[in-house]
């Protein structure tokens, strides 16, 4: 299983963090040991000081493809949920500085939350996706797909430009502005619409 990520997909986003707004999708990959296992929590790596929380959405690949051309994401993928792109910021910030790659900072085990999935029907693909990140029950992040540089179509284009996707590889499609520290015994709730679709409890 691959774990395509993008980055800088909000405009506020890449604002909050003094970043450049990209004109095309910036693509990083997670292991799958990225993947916090089901009903786990999670641990701050000792690493890090500076842990900051990233809700996105998420779709599941359904069918392989390469190399896509104006397809309807449907085609490709069968599930869309919520989840968490954890990122070691401090670290992060120390890379970019030396020009280095993320993956420290971004990839590490247990880096990735993923939500219960919801069937991807055409009516929720062709409307804006309404999601919900709340920490300790305030929300600190309020999503919404229509503000999305690149949609979700444009984002799997780009990604089978340079991989073949294949069943059940997961694609996290970028984080909207509201991105803050992680501390421990916090706890993450991710939502689709109104429902939740998971709960994370941050080890004290």
């Amino acid at each position: 299983m691959s774990i395509f990520c993008i980055g800088r997909n909000y405009v506020a986003h890449a604002q909050e963090l003094g970043n450049e707004v990209p004109t095309s999708p910036v693509i990083f990959m997670k292991p799958s040991a990225s993947l916090l296992a089901e009903g786990k929590n999670f641990d701050i790596p000792s690493f890090t000081n500076d842990l900051h929380y990233e809700g996105e959405l998420v779709l599941r690949v359904s069918k392989q493809g390469k190399n896509l051309k104006h397809v309807n994401v449907l085609d490709y993928c069968d599930a869309i949920t919520v989840g968490i792109d954890f990122t070691a910021r401090d670290l992060q910030a120390k890379l970019k500085e030396k020009g280095l790659p993320w993956e420290k900072a971004k990839a590490f085990d247990d880096a990735a939350i993923i939500g219960s999935w919801v069937p991807l029907t055409s009516q929720i693909i062709e409307n804006p996706i309404h999601f919900v990140l709340r920490k300790n029950g305030a929300i600190v992040q309020d999503g919404d797909s229509a503000l999305m540089i690149f949609s979700l179509a444009t984002i799997l284009e780009s990604i089978t430009e340079y991989f073949t996707i294949y069943p059940g590889d997961l694609i996290y499609t970028g984080t909207p502005v509201g991105v803050g520290p992680t501390s421990k015994g916090d706890i993450l709730e991710g939502y689709f619409e109104v429902n939740q679709v998971f709960s994370v409890k941050v080890n004290p």
